[in-house]
């Protein structure tokens, strides 16, 4: 079958013959992937970065984002069949940890990324384990399913309190930002802040919903949004950018008693001011990693079949499973939303 896979140290990857997979293990399911999406951390892996370099160990197999058909069940499984169409979470968590023990799955101390730590979706038949295999509702198709694990980290940041009414900041449009965008306009959000360097992905963000855009630098958000608000500040500060001056502009744009999901990954320490800007504003953090496992699940799926999201202007681009590099390159050049790969056109 054919797989993309990360074969050597360094930037790059390449469309492999490898072994078919014709039997499902104990406990897991045999997948017919049928569409995947490509993440940020599968560009980290490509580019070879210094996070992929001190993580990753190849040969790996590439990927975390898919959507697919089951067509063997392994000894052992008792909640899927063959016929269930399916996606999946990205983190392997180990059931057994304190955190798993006790509803925090979503930090599991022994966590397995699929694609980053053991291998991946990248190929025509993959198998998962029966705990990280979610059953789709049929109303989803096959290109909007696969973006589900991207789509729960926004549901996830969003969701840590109130949204209803609430005046929201979303700091980064990259793909989980504009998810981000989009969930909080169809939990009933009130106005949209959306800031991003790009022009390209605030014109995304306008059309899943933002109400006010902002292209840093130049414009000036924190006084639109001072204006906008009597002063106070927004409700909700979505941070997905994870760059160090968002992050810092994030804790100044909340208002007293508001809250901040802090999402972004920064290259580099940040220096904030906890005293004005956290600890007397009485401000509300959030980590966030990952989905809550797996009520975020739940949560998207009744969204997207019932048609209370839309992320269909997030998707892109649709390629032929061979044209992974230009998807690569895309990502690269920051000119798209997410990028969906057809697998089965792998043949």
């Amino acid at each position: 079958m054919k797989a993309i896979v990360k074969s050597l140290a360094g930037e790059g990857a390449t469309l492999q013959d490898v072994p078919t997979l014709t039997t499902a293990p104990f406990g897991h399911v045999l997948i017919k992937v049928q569409s995947v999406a490509i993440c940020g951390t599968d560009f980290h892996v490509y580019s070879w970065d210094a996070w992929a370099a001190g993580r990753v160990k190849p040969p790996v197999i590439m990927g975390h984002e898919f959507s697919g058909t089951i067509v063997e069940v392994g000894e052992g499984v008792t909640s899927l069949k063959v016929g269930d169409f399916v996606s999946g979470e990205s983190h392997k968590v180990c059931g057994h940890c304190l955190q798993c023990r006790t509803g925090q799955g979503h930090v599991c101390r022994n966590t397995q990324i699929f694609g980053v730590d053991t291998d991946g979706c990248f190929r025509e038949f993959f198998a998962v384990p029966e705990a990280s295999v979610i059953k789709n509702d049929p109303r989803i198709p096959p290109h909007i399913a696969c973006l589900q694990d991207p789509l729960g980290n926004a549901v996830h940041a969003a969701m840590q309190g109130e949204l209803a009414g609430r005046s929201v900041a979303v700091l980064g449009c990259g793909p989980i930002g504009l998810f981000g965008v989009a969930v909080c306009r169809a939990l009933g959000a009130g106005v949209v802040f959306a800031s991003d360097t790009s022009r390209y992905r605030l014109e995304l963000a306008q059309k899943v919903g933002a109400d006010h855009l902002f292209q840093i630098p130049g414009d000036d958000l924190e006084a639109a949004v001072l204006d906008t608000t009597d002063g106070q500040g927004v409700d909700v500060v979505l941070e997905m950018s994870g760059a160090p001056p968002a992050i810092q502009q994030a804790m100044r744009l909340a208002r007293p008693g508001g809250r901040v999901s802090l999402m972004g990954i920064p290259s580099r320490p940040v220096e904030l001011r906890i005293s004005e800007d956290i600890i007397f504003k009485g401000l509300t953090l959030h980590g966030v990693v990952g989905r809550r496992l797996y009520e975020t699940w739940t949560t998207m799926q009744s969204l997207l079949a019932n048609n209370r999201i839309n992320v269909e202007p997030i998707l892109t681009h649709h390629l032929p499973f061979a044209d992974f590099e230009q998807g690569m390159d895309l990502m690269r050049s920051g000119q798209c939303g997410k990028v969906v790969l057809d697998v089965s056109t792998a043949d």
